[in-house]
């Protein structure tokens, strides 16, 4: 790290990077304070939503027919969501519902739509397409295998990686070890065309990666322990409030390392007569990933972050607990949503914004270098690369955004985009509020300048 503001403790090999504490440097004054650093993460939901109870104004609208092979756009006419331009207080929907004590912190697009070519498959494009946007023209004139261009998170990550550890981190929160689909059907991220840029699924890895060298692996078992000393020395150095901080960061690695080893235990227990990774709850695994990545933000190990909460199709039973007695099959139930199959399906879209919003909430509480919070100085997408899961449509995405961008973006709004709105002009968007001097992006037409303050 170039900063002589952070501190490391090391012991046997494992490092851990402390978040900033003003008290370490005498230089610190009350008018000199480090400028934090912008984040941006990108979270992304698989098999598309229920549009009728996240979109507002679609709660009586007719229930999706399935629309399989490569007809996916074909219901377009009829379907697309036909508000005229605007910006209105953000309107929380039943989906919603999990983000209603932080809608001030959250703001909905509508009207995203995103290029689609016949050819892949529907679920396969949808992930790995999404951060590329690369349009099949664009991809023919280029001599490039359509859809895997270099996607967002990789391009800036190019730009603000430089005083970080890691440009970008990919995580994913699919837990299956034996594959079960290609992988396009379970990756967002690529350094270029057909160069993936893998995701971490196993939480012991991830934490492994953030914490431990590679020679060290094998013989360091807990970090805390092992700077535990240096940490008791380093607290009497600190001024009371960094004392406060310091141990609250400690507390959090104890608790992702408790976490990790509950987890583990639970796939031992279970009959090893059924595949193991199904029975992971998917609630503490997504947020044992997600305190992982917060870790990683706030240590300043990276600032940009992309995390898929599930993998595209899979047909994997998963357990989402607190919500059905047994493992569901997610994508199957985005196909049968006719009766009252669409409110058992929406279950699953309220169970993974609970996860956002628990997510928000996290931001919003931890305190970045000059005493703002992570979420002020971040933006954090939440959307899916399907607008419905049953019509496989590429059009009206869901999209959620959070965060400040450190001023530069107002959330608790509503943003009605003109209908058709490419879903690269929000890359390109994102890409200039966080810092970077571009004038477009795979087949961008402008900015979304309505996200801008």
């Amino acid at each position: 790290m170039k900063s002589s503001r952070r501190r490391f403790l090391k012991a046997n090999g494992a490092t851990v990077l402390l978040p900033f504490l003003p008290s370490l440097t005498q230089a610190a004054t009350a008018r000199e304070v480090a400028k934090p650093a912008k984040r941006m993460v990108i979270v992304y939901i698989p098999n598309g939503i229920v549009r009728r109870a996240f979109f507002p104004g679609e709660e009586q609208t007719a229930l999706p027919d399935f629309i399989g092979g490569f007809n996916a756009d074909k219901v377009k006419a009829d379907r697309r969501l036909n508000d005229k331009p605007g910006i209105t207080p953000l309107e929380i929907t039943s989906t919603m519902q999990p983000l209603e004590d932080i809608r001030n912190d959250v703001s909905m697009l509508l009207g995203l739509d995103r290029s689609f070519k016949n050819g892949q498959d529907v679920h396969a494009q949808g992930a790995s397409c999404y951060l590329t946007s690369l349009s099949p023209q664009q991809a023919e004139d280029q001599g490039i295998t359509h859809p895997n261009g270099r996607t967002l998170d990789q391009v800036i990550g190019d730009h603000v990686g430089h005083s970080t550890v890691f440009n970008t981190l990919e995580i994913s929160c699919n837990g299956f070890t034996a594959p079960k689909e290609p992988i396009e059907f379970d990756n967002i991220s690529w350094y270029g065309p057909g160069r993936i840029a893998p995701s971490i699924r196993d939480p012991k890895k991830l934490y492994d990666r953030l914490f431990l060298r590679e020679e060290y692996r094998q013989h360091v078992v807990n970090v805390t322990d092992l700077v535990l000393a240096d940490t008791k020395s380093l607290t009497r150095q600190l001024a009371h409030e960094d004392r406060g901080q310091l141990d609250e960061f400690m507390d959090m690695i104890r608790d992702i390392e408790r976490r990790i080893s509950r987890m583990d235990e639970l796939l031992k227990s279970v009959d090893v007569r059924v595949p193991k990774n199904e029975v992971l709850p998917r609630g503490e695994y997504i947020r044992l990933q997600m305190d992982l990545m917060l870790v990683a933000l706030q240590m300043g190990l990276t600032n940009v972050c992309t995390f898929m909460i599930g993998p595209e199709r899979w047909d994997a039973t998963l357990m989402y607990e607190g919500v059905f007695d047994k493992p569901v099959q997610h994508h199957n139930m985005t196909h049968n949503q006719k009766g009252d199959g669409w409110k058992e399906l929406q279950k699953i879209d309220i169970f993974h914004m609970e996860q956002y919003a628990w997510l928000i909430r996290r931001m919003k509480e931890i305190r970045d270098v000059d005493g703002s919070s992570l979420l002020d100085n971040s933006i954090v997408a939440y959307g899916a690369g399907l607008g419905d899961g049953a019509t496989h449509q590429y059009y009206d995405l869901p999209m959620m955004v959070a965060g400040g961008a450190q001023g530069q973006v107002r959330q608790g709004r509503t943003i009605r985009l003109q209908p058709g709105t490419l879903n690269s002009n929000l890359w390109l968007t994102f890409a200039q509020l966080m810092g970077l001097q571009m004038d477009s992006f795979a087949d961008s037409t402008g900015l979304v300048s309505d996200l801008w303050t």
